[in-house]
């Protein structure tokens, strides 16, 4: 199946969007060649070959790159909520952008890396965001992260 992939104009659009209806904040772009460049990497199969991968490094890189002057742990949520809209995966997508939230502070925090990251949004696809197993790898990385015994 031929995947749709959001472009840089939608990407800002989105932003904009996000933060009119998120409570506000700034407008203001910081890297949006940084930002086209995770937009136009992501379609290269050789790296990113699944769509949960494809996600994952969206959601990582709009959290941790600082892309937009403000929104960027919203942007991250808002592009890959985009792009389960944009592929079909309608069954998941008003819960993605729920259950992300909190997500995408501790991705942005350094809490959560990358792998755990696509181990949760690969549940997620799966519509197994109850697995224990998982809930309890998150709670790990954030106390570890926190410092907590």
């Amino acid at each position: 199946m031929a995947l749709t992939y959001l472009t840089l104009e939608q990407a800002i659009d989105v932003h904009r969007k996000t933060v009119d209806v998120s409570g506000g904040g700034a407008l203001g772009h910081l890297e949006l060649g940084t930002l086209e460049g995770v937009l136009a990497h992501i379609q290269n199969d050789d790296y990113y070959p699944t769509f949960e991968e494809k996600l994952t490094h969206l959601f990582f890189s709009a959290c941790k790159f600082h892309c937009f002057q403000d929104g960027n742990k919203r942007i991250a949520i808002t592009l890959c909520a985009q792009m389960l809209l944009l592929n079909g995966y309608l069954y998941c997508a008003s819960s993605f952008l729920r259950e992300m939230e909190n997500i995408s502070y501790h991705v942005a925090a350094g809490n959560i890396d990358k792998a755990l990251l696509h181990d949760l949004i690969t549940a997620h696809l799966a519509e197994e965001s109850d697995d224990e197993s998982l809930k309890l790898r998150v709670l790990n990385a954030i106390e570890n992260a926190a410092g907590v015994d």
